[in-house]
């Protein structure tokens, strides 16, 4: 089997562009992954496309090979986008592999550990609040943001997520200061105002999650260590499923963690083995989260392993597609120290148009698909009839 092509597509999600790219072969078997330029990783599309047009002519069945050749050609420029050209190449030749062999991609390493993933709900509440017009009613109260959180325990999600919202007059508002999009850039200073609305958000949350749901809170970079402390020591007595902050320095992390008795998750933004072992060698994190769309599906079941010698569970950072739920729970299925795997419920009313099969969720865990490769494939004709704004779709050779 010899590779003799790839597209790549362009869809329009709402808010954002999600990518598609289709690797094709001499035998008719084709490969499909889904990745995402629109996280300050502008010149992603050209970096893959560059990359796939030296793979012209190689069996994309021998993934290892393959992989081993992309890093040897990328050793002085490790990690960022090359890692993410790279983990996206290996996505789609995973899913040739199993295609071929006529097995799902867990399969491929081992098989399935679990055939249901327990999920927690990401971006609750924080996506209608910034999305209305996409995802259904804004909350504007907090006995509104109860209800909701009362929604998602009755279907049995293990935790919801938000990221930081902050009542305001009539609702209330995302708070991003690392973007310039709030106030607080770039000094990026955690002020009364903000830990107060944290803690409301957070108790009101709670309350409709009831005692048998987590709820968790994602701060991203917004705020210095001084402002993660305060906002873990605040929400200590109200209870949290983890604080999940990130920051570049091991030592930095590791003293937020100690701390605090809320549990730290982090190093989402991470690529390769050698960059989170600084971060476990140092205690740094209770959850290590792991990016199977950057990194690729093949490092990021390293890195598990890598994190389960520390004791340290794993949880798949997943916040785009369809696809992408399938690759993390795949991902899921196969490592032993699974913590709970991300996914977004809400979204576009239109996602489902793009793909073949849509993930199956019952009591809050998604099924673990059987079907050959990832368990799912691309509808190209929907995704061309909804083009993003970024530019057509590009086929190379």
């Amino acid at each position: 089997m010899k590779i003799t092509g790839f597209r790549q597509l362009h869809g329009d999600l709402g808010w954002r562009t999600l990518s598609f790219l289709k690797v094709e072969t001499d035998e008719g078997i084709v490969g499909w992954t889904e990745y995402y330029e629109g996280a300050g990783n502008l010149g992603l599309n050209a970096l893959v496309a560059a990359h796939l047009e030296r793979l012209i002519g190689q069996d994309p069945t021998e993934v290892e090979l393959i992989l081993t050749g992309l890093h040897s050609r990328t050793l002085q420029a490790p990690g960022g986008l090359n890692q993410q050209a790279i983990g996206t190449i290996n996505n789609a030749l995973l899913d040739i592999r199993g295609k071929a062999m006529g097995v799902p991609v867990h399969a491929l390493f081992g098989g399935a550990l679990r055939q249901r993933v327990p999920c927690y709900w990401s971006h609750f509440a924080s996506y209608r609040v910034r999305y209305p017009q996409f995802v259904g009613d804004a909350p504007k109260s907090f006995d509104d943001l109860s209800r909701l959180a009362e929604e998602a325990a009755r279907r049995g999600f293990k935790a919801v997520k938000t990221t930081t919202i902050l009542p305001v007059d009539g609702g209330f508002s995302n708070y991003r200061p690392t973007t310039g999009e709030s106030s607080g850039f770039p000094a990026l200073n955690a002020e009364p105002r903000h830990i107060a609305g944290i803690a409301r958000v957070i108790q009101a949350l709670k309350d409709g999650a009831g005692p048998d749901m987590g709820v968790a809170l994602d701060c991203n970079l917004f705020f210095k260590p001084e402002g993660f402390r305060q906002i873990a020591h605040a929400l200590e007595p109200i209870g949290l499923y983890w604080l999940e902050i990130d920051n570049h320095d091991p030592e930095t992390l590791a003293f937020i963690r100690r701390s605090t008795s809320i549990p730290i998750a982090s190093l989402e933004h991470l690529y390769g083995r050698r960059e989170y072992k600084h971060f476990l060698d140092r205690l740094a994190v209770d959850v290590a989260i792991i990016d199977p769309i950057w990194n690729g599906f093949s490092e990021s079941v390293r890195i598990a392993a890598l994190a389960d010698v520390y004791e340290v569970n794993v949880a798949p950072h997943n916040y785009y597609g369809y696809l992408s739920d399938f690759i993390s729970v795949s991902l899921a299925a196969v490592v032993p120290n699974l913590r709970v795997m991300e996914t977004d419920i809400d979204c576009v009313p239109w996602r489902h148009e793009f793909y073949t099969h849509a993930p199956e969720f019952v009591n809050g865990e998604m099924l673990v698909p059987n079907r050959p490769g990832w368990g799912t494939d691309i509808d190209e004709a929907a995704v061309l009839a909804r083009p993003s704004k970024i530019g057509k779709a590009v086929a190379g050779r």
